[in-house]
């Protein structure tokens, strides 16, 4: 694959990285409200689960470009 062509792909894996780490954070923040006012939590927890195995899938693609990007030379 071309090197811009990588680049890009890159950066578009980082923002999915980082959009992913916030939507985590929002999910974990929702629980613990739900949590503190005696609410049930089990739909919130199974859609973080969901969140978390995206994003392994997320980072991993990111990493796998990191390394492509790496070994390629101009």
């Amino acid at each position: 694959m071309d090197r811009s062509i990588l680049k890009q792909h890159l950066a578009e894996a980082e923002a999915r990285v980082t959009l992913g780490m916030h939507h985590i954070e929002q999910q974990r923040d929702l629980i613990a409200k739900l949590e503190s006012g005696g609410c049930d939590s089990a739909e919130a927890r199974g859609l973080l689960a969901l969140f978390e195995e995206l994003q392994v899938e997320h980072i991993a693609h990111r990493d796998r470009l990191r390394n492509e990007l790496s070994v390629i030379t101009d």
